[in-house]
C-alpha cells in the first residue's frame, strides 16, 4: 500500500483577492515541491465531490444554505472580515470535503496505507454555523464524523499542529468525548482561544506556545501533553490538521519550527497510529502562507507519510 495524496485542479480556483494570504499559489507551491523524483510511488487521486450528508453530520443545513448563497456570481465576496469566496469557491469546499471523507474510506479499506489531502480553503476555523479564519467546513471534523457514521469506529483523534487554534474543531467536539482534539499553537494570536483550562469533555488538550519558541518547545509540548493523551485514548484513527504557517518563515505568526520538525512531528503520530489505530491516519491541509515553508514542510510531511 502506498501513501495517496488528493488534489483537484478546483482548489485552485477558490479566489480570495490581492493580497490575501490563503492563495491559489499555496496549491501550486506544494504540487511543485511534489513532483520531484522522491515521490514518484505517491498515489495521486482526483479528489471527488463531497456529500452535504456529511457536512450536515458537523454544520446545520441552514449553515450551509448561509455560505451557499453568499457564493457571488462574479467577482468576490465577504463572509466575515477574514474569509472571502469567489464563484468556485463552494465547489472548491465540496471537493475539500470529499477528499477529507474519501481518504478516511481508503485508510480503513486497506486502499491506502494513509492519506495527504492538499486542499484548500482550509477548515479547522469553522465551528458549528460560523465561518472564520478563511475556513467555510470544518474537513477535520467532517472526517471524523465520516468515521464514525459510516465505518462505526468508536475514538478518533485530531491532532493539530497549525499555528492557529483550531477553534472550530474544538466547538464542534466540545461536549464529546468519543472524540480527542489536541492543539500546539501559538498564543496569544488569533483567535484567542486554545488555553489549557479549556478542557471540554476531557477531550480537549490545548498545548499553547509562546511567540519566538521553536522546535524544543514544540517537541516538549507534544512529548509532555499531547502524546501521552493520545495514547490513553487509544483512537481507532488519527486524523492531522496539519498547518504548516508554524514554520520560522511563515508572515502570520512568530513561532520557528523548521521541516525537520514536521518530519519529527509526523513521524510520532505514524507511531502512534500503528500502536492503536491499525496504521490508519489521515492528513489535511490547513493552513501555511510563506510559500517556500509551505512547499518544503508539506514535502517533509508526506515524505515521513510515505515511508514512515
Amino acid at each position: 500500500m502506498n501513501t495517496r495524496l488528493y488534489f483537484h485542479e478546483i482548489f485552485a480556483e477558490h479566489l480570495t483577492g490581492p493580497g490575501h494570504p490563503e492563495r491559489p499559489d499555496r496549491m501550486k507551491a506544494i504540487a511543485a515541491a511534489l513532483e520531484a523524483e522522491t515521490f514518484h510511488l505517491l498515489d495521486r487521486v482526483e479528489a471527488p465531490e463531497g456529500a452535504l450528508e456529511a457536512i450536515y453530520r458537523c454544520h446545520p443545513e441552514d449553515y450551509v444554505r448561509k455560505v451557499a448563497l453568499t457564493i457571488p456570481e462574479e467577482g468576490l465576496s465577504r463572509i466575515e472580515s477574514d474569509t472571502l469566496v469567489s464563484p468556485k469557491s463552494f465547489a472548491a469546499a465540496m471537493h475539500g470535503v470529499g477528499a477529507a471523507t474519501a481518504a478516511v474510506d481508503d485508510v480503513i479499506s486497506g486502499a491506502a496505507k494513509n492519506a495527504f489531502v492538499a486542499s484548500r480553503p482550509p477548515g479547522h476555523h469553522a465551528e458549528r454555523a460560523t465561518a472564520m479564519g478563511f475556513c467555510l467546513f470544518n474537513n477535520a471534523a467532517i472526517a471524523a464524523r465520516h468515521a464514525q457514521a459510516v465505518h462505526g469506529l468508536e475514538r478518533v483523534a485530531i491532532i493539530d499542529w497549525d499555528v492557529h487554534h483550531g477553534n472550530g474543531t474544538q466547538d464542534i467536539f466540545w461536549s464529546d468525548a468519543s472524540v480527542m482534539y489536541a492543539s500546539t499553537h501559538e498564543m496569544p494570536l488569533y483567535p484567542g482561544t486554545g488555553a489549557k483550562t479549556e478542557r471540554g469533555e476531557g477531550n480537549i488538550v490545548n498545548a499553547p506556545l509562546l511567540a519566538g519558541d521553536g522546535g524544543d518547545a514544540f517537541k516538549e509540548a507534544m512529548r509532555e501533553r499531547i502524546l501521552p493523551e493520545l495514547e490513553g485514548f487509544e483512537p481507532d484513527l488519527v486524523i492531522i490538521s496539519a498547518g504548516f504557517d508554524a514554520h520560522w518563515r511563515d508572515p502570520l505568526a512568530n513561532i520557528n519550527l523548521t521541516e525537520a520538525d514536521f518530519d519529527w512531528a509526523t513521524a510520532q503520530l505514524l507511531d502512534v497510529a500503528d500502536r492503536h489505530s491499525g496504521g490508519r491516519l489521515v492528513s489535511l491541509l490547513e493552513g501555511g502562507y510563506d510559500l517556500q515553508g509551505l512547499a518544503f514542510s508539506a514535502a517533509a510531511h508526506v515524505r515521513r507519510l510515505m515511508t514512515g
